[in-house]
């Protein structure tokens, strides 16, 4: 990092707030501490924004979107490029601090950065792709036309579990289309926002094109939804605080993306190779520690194969290895905060009051939860029904596909989706009927990819991130007409 962005007390960096392309000081409440996962040392302290840097913040991104905005497509280009290129050089700082900040395993953290290097590069083909059209008109000499312009200054909203990739998403595609943004990281992975606006600084940036503060979400996030400046909030994190944020955003008129929630099921069907399913099972459960919106944490499993499948996931399971991120053979680190693992004790304690079997896991050792797998779970139980966030997955058994479909229609939630089989015209059916964003036939539930439609439905989301549809979200319709000639008016 820049070493104007911080400064050293007993050997822990305290971060300062990046505003205006340049590191300043917060004024807001005392310093927030932030710490290691897997051992809740302190790995940084980070100043806090209060009313006077939101404000700054806030002018400066209005001030230059009127200069961003007009900026030619080649510039924005040859900006994104220079990003890609500073990451590539600071692969190995990003990594590491994924890993000691948010707690992710080495290989999920050089997957984020893999995937911010492609999106950088989709990205650089996006900016020339705001598309307006023609349209005939009934008047004579008339042309008609609509062209695409920048919203404006857009909030982005990031959540802790990839904090570099999914910050990252946002930020990119709003300064693809012209548009200038305020980021606000989570409060348990500061330290990667302000990372991202040192990679930008580095890459010759404008000043105020980007702007990172960091703050609770009175004194900061829901000053910045409010202000008449902003023109749109893109949000990832939980449905609670997404549904909060659309209320202010409605009341405020202004645009909102929303990607939260999931309890996002798997599907396995009686033809399905069973090796192949516990494969695409245990990934999609226990990458991240199941710290992951699209995480396969429901398995519904076609009545003929289910035993087997049983038998073999918790064999399968009880391989995955458990312990230091920083060790590249690792599977599951540390859960975000030791709370998350008093919350996933409550849902195993209450399924088992209701009925529930635990074949496995089920407990923890400080804060790395052991691989779980629970049978038996009814909508009685709160596992049900809520999202767990965490290396725990349920196992459910379906009379037949249409069983299956109804099992995984039969949440709040809709996000993402998977189903393996040998049938492909069972494949498609069960993929246009599933209530959720995104279907993967053959495949885990999680998966994504610079340009595609990325999004949920139900409690899950509202619009979608990535390629042309963050460009079409990002931007606004203007309709232009030219006369040609004189106009015949009737009075």
């Amino acid at each position: 990092m820049n070493p104007e962005s911080f400064s050293l007390t007993n050997s822990v960096p305290t971060y300062r707030l990046y505003i205006d392309g340049a590191w300043v000081h917060g004024t807001g409440q005392p310093l927030a501490d932030d710490f290691n996962p897997a051992d809740r040392s302190l790995f940084a302290r980070v100043e806090q924004a209060g009313p006077a840097e939101v404000e700054r913040a806030l002018d400066a991104a209005a001030r230059a979107a009127r200069t961003w905005g007009a900026t030619l497509a080649g510039a924005r280009e040859c900006l994104l490029l220079r990003v890609r290129d500073v990451i590539h050089r600071r692969r190995d700082e990003i990594r590491d601090a994924l890993i000691a900040e948010c707690g992710s395993v080495f290989s999920k953290a050089l997957w984020e950065i893999d995937y911010v290097i492609d999106l950088l590069q989709s990205a650089v083909g996006d900016v020339r792709h705001a598309f307006g059209e023609t349209m005939p008109m009934t008047q004579a000499g008339q042309v008609s036309m609509s062209v695409r312009r920048p919203l404006g200054v857009i909030v982005g909203i990031a959540p802790f579990n990839s904090p570099f990739l999914l910050s990252m998403k946002k930020v990119v595609m709003a300064l693809a289309a012209g548009n200038t943004f305020i980021l606000k990281p989570s409060e348990e992975t500061p330290v990667s926002g302000l990372l991202i606006a040192d990679i930008f600084a580095e890459a010759g940036l404008p000043p105020g094109v980007l702007n990172v503060v960091v703050g609770d979400r009175v004194a900061v996030g829901e000053a910045l939804v409010r202000d008449p400046r902003v023109r749109k909030i893109t949000f990832t994190g939980s449905t609670c605080t997404g549904k909060h944020l659309a209320m202010e955003a409605a009341r405020n008129l202004k645009r909102f993306t929303l990607e939260m929630g999931g309890k996002s099921p798997l599907i396995v069907l009686k033809d399905a190779d069973p090796d192949y399913a516990v494969d695409a099972a245990a990934f999609g459960i226990f990458l991240h520690q199941g710290q992951v919106c699209m995480a396969s944490s429901r398995v519904i499993v076609e009545a003929p194969l289910y035993d087997a499948f049983c038998e073999k996931f918790v064999a399968k399971a009880r391989t995955i290895r458990t312990g230091d991120p920083r060790d590249p053979a690792t599977v599951i680190g540390p859960l975000i905060r030791p709370a998350q693992c008093d919350f996933i004790d409550g849902h195993i304690v209450d399924a088992r009051a209701h009925g529930a079997t635990v074949m496995l896991g089920g407990t923890h050792d400080g804060p790395y939860y052991a691989p779980t797998i629970l049978t038996g779970v009814t909508p009685a139980m709160r596992i049900y029904h809520e999202e767990s966030f965490g290396p725990i997955v349920s196992i459910f058994r379906a009379q037949d596909a249409e069983d299956a479909l109804r099992l995984a229609n039969d949440t709040s939630y809709g996000l993402s989706a998977a189903v393996i089989t040998n049938d492909l015209q069972k494949a498609f059916d069960l993929s246009l009927r599933l209530e959720s964003g995104m279907v993967h036939v053959n495949d885990c539930t999680i998966s994504d990819e610079p340009h595609v439609p990325f999004g949920g439905v139900k409690n899950s989301g509202f619009g979608r991130e990535g390629g042309r549809y963050s460009m079409e979200e990002m931007t606004e319709v203007k309709w232009i007409t030219i006369q040609l000639g004189k106009n015949s008016f009737p009075f």
